[in-house]
C-alpha cells in the first residue's frame, strides 16, 4: 500500500489567473471534464506550494520555475512513497499545463519538458494452476465422452473438432508455442518415435520443441481421424488442426475455440491462447526446470523476457505461503 503524499497545496493557485485560462482551455478545446480539470488544478496547486509555499498569492510567475524545480517535485512524490502512476500523471499535467502557458507566450520555456516519470512495473502475466489446465484440455473429450454416453447425434465432423480441439490446446500446453507456430505444422514436422517438433518462430528462428504422451495420443487420434474424413485428411504434408471445410485452422479459430471450452471448464473466457505458453512456462519453473532450458524452449532471445516467470513463480510461492503459515502475516 502506498504512503500517503504531502506536499502542500497553495489554495490560491485555483485563482491564478493563467490557471483558469488552462481549465477554460480544457473544458471548451480538449473537451475534458469537469473532473478532469479539478485533477490538473490540484496538480498545479501542489506544484505552486512546492515552489512558492502555501501561503503565496497570485498571479504566479510560472516562468520563473526552474527544471531543478520540476525534478525536485517529481522526485518527492517518489520519496513520500507515491505509485509510479501517480508520479506520471502529476508528470503528465504540469507538462501539458507548461505547453499551453508557452503557446500562450506566457513563459520562455517549459521545465517539465525534457523529464521522465518512473518507469511501471510490468505486470506478471496470468497463468492457469496445474489443476485448471487438466481441467480445460479434458473439456472437449468430456464433451464428447458426454454425447456418446446420451447417445445424442454425433457425425464424424462433431468428433473430429473435439478431438482436434483437445490436440489444440495440449499441443500448445505441451510445446508452449505461440498459435502461430503450431498453426502452420504439417504432420511430417511430427516426429512420434522421439516426441520433438521443430517450429519456425519470431524471426524465422527454428527451435525443438517437446510433446508429452498427451499430447502425442491426442495427435494421433485427431490424424486418424482426419484421415477416415477427408482422403489426404493424414497425409504427411497435410496441416496438423483442420476446420470442417478441410482447410488449415487459423490462429483466430483456435481463439475462438478456446473460449467454448473455457466456458465448458468453468473457467474465465478472457484467457487467450498466449495463457497456456505462460502456464507451461511457469508450471516448469515451479517443478524446478532450470531457466536456460525454459528460455530455449520459449524461443526467448533474451534471458530477461524469461525471468519473469521466476516472478509469478515466487509470487505463487508468497501465495500460498500467506494462505498457510500461522505467523504470515
Amino acid at each position: 500500500m502506498s504512503a500517503p503524499v504531502t506536499l502542500p497545496v497553495n489554495p490560491a493557485a485555483r485563482e491564478d489567473a493563467a490557471v483558469r485560462a488552462f481549465r477554460a482551455h480544457l473544458l471548451a478545446e480538449r473537451n475534458a471534464s469537469a473532473l478532469t480539470a479539478e485533477g490538473y488544478e490540484q496538480d498545479i496547486a501542489q506544484f505552486a506550494g512546492a515552489v512558492w509555499g502555501v501561503d503565496a498569492a497570485h498571479p504566479f510567475d510560472w516562468g520563473a520555475a526552474t527544471v531543478d524545480d520540476a525534478r525536485r517535485f517529481l522526485m518527492q512524490f517518489a520519496m513520500d512513497g507515491a505509485r509510479p502512476t501517480t508520479t506520471r500523471r502529476k508528470l503528465a499535467s504540469l507538462r501539458s499545463f507548461y505547453k499551453f502557458l508557452a503557446r500562450e507566450q506566457l513563459v520562455a520555456a517549459n521545465p517539465f519538458v525534457g523529464l521522465r516519470g518512473p518507469k511501471l512495473p510490468k505486470p506478471l502475466p496470468k497463468v492457469l494452476s496445474v489443476q485448471e489446465i487438466d481441467r480445460f484440455v479434458r473439456a472437449p473429450l468430456e464433451d464428447l465422452r458426454h454425447r456418446r454416453a446420451q447417445k445424442l447425434p454425433t457425425t464424424p465432423a462433431d468428433e473430429y473438432i473435439r478431438l482436434r480441439d483437445a490436440a489444440v490446446f495440449e499441443t500448445l500446453y505441451s510445446t508452449g508455442c505461440r498459435i502461430s507456430e503450431i498453426t502452420p505444422l504439417v504432420w511430417s514436422q511430427i516426429d512420434f518415435g522421439t516426441g520433438g517438433v521443430i517450429v519456425t518462430g519470431k524471426g524465422s528462428k527454428q527451435r525443438l520443441c517437446i510433446l508429452g504422451k498427451p499430447a502425442l495420443k491426442a495427435l494421433r487420434a485427431v490424424r486418424e481421424k482426419a484421415a477416415a474424413i477427408w482422403p489426404d485428411g493424414g497425409a504427411e504434408q497435410t496441416s496438423l488442426f483442420l476446420n470442417e471445410r478441410g482447410r488449415p485452422l487459423t490462429p483466430r479459430d483456435i481463439e475462438r475455440r478456446m473460449k467454448v471450452w473455457l466456458a465448458a471448464a468453468d473457467l474465465p473466457t478472457d484467457l487467450t491462447p498466449h495463457k497456456l505458453r505462460h502456464s507451461f512456462a511457469t508450471h516448469l519453473l515451479d517443478a524446478g526446470a532450470d531457466l536456460r532450458s525454459v528460455q530455449e524452449m520459449l524461443g526467448h532471445a533474451s534471458l530477461a523476457t524469461t525471468q519473469i516467470y521466476t516472478h509469478v513463480s515466487i509470487e505463487r510461492l508468497k501465495d500460498e505461503y500467506m494462505k498457510a503459515h500461522p505467523r504470515a502475516e
